[in-house]
C-alpha cells in the first residue's frame, strides 16, 4: 500500500531482487468499513493478517533461515496453493479486495485457489 512505512532495497548483483522492510503490524477493521486500525504487532498477529498464506512468510536475518508462523506458508508455495491464514470469509470480509488479488496471484504463478476460497 502506498500508506505504509516500507524500506525498499535493490539486490542487482542477486538476480535482480528486490527486498521489502516494513514494521509489524496488527489490524482491526470495524464492521462496514475497509479502512483497518494499525497497530504495532507481533510477528504472529502480522502473519495471520495477511492475505495469503505465501505472503505470511518472514526471513530472520539474524538464522539465515524462513520463518512460517501460519505453519503453511511453506508447504503451499511449494504446493502451489493459494490459501487464507484465517478462514477466507473472515480474510475477505476485512478487504473484499483481497478475492481479486488471490485470483491474480494463482493467474500469475500458476497456482491453485484452495476450494474454500
Amino acid at each position: 500500500s502506498k500508506h505504509l512505512e516500507t524500506a525498499r532495497i535493490h539486490l542487482s548483483d542477486i538476480s535482480d531482487i528486490w527486498i521489502d522492510f516494513v514494521n509489524l503490524r496488527s489490524e482491526k477493521y470495524a464492521e462496514n468499513s475497509r479502512i483497518p486500525t494499525v497497530e504495532d504487532g507481533t510477528p504472529e498477529e502480522d502473519a495471520f493478517r495477511r492475505d495469503l498464506t505465501i505472503n505470511s512468510l518472514f526471513y530472520n536475518i539474524n538464522t539465515k533461515s524462513v520463518e512460517d508462523l501460519t505453519g503453511r506458508g511453506l508447504e503451499d508455495l511449494k504446493k502451489g496453493l493459494i490459501v487464507t491464514p484465517l478462514p477466507a470469509k473472515v480474510t475477505f470480509l476485512d478487504d473484499p479486495l483481497r478475492v481479486l488479488r488471490a485470483i491474480r496471484f494463482a493467474a500469475r504463478f500458476s497456482f491453485t485457489l484452495a476450494e474454500n476460497l
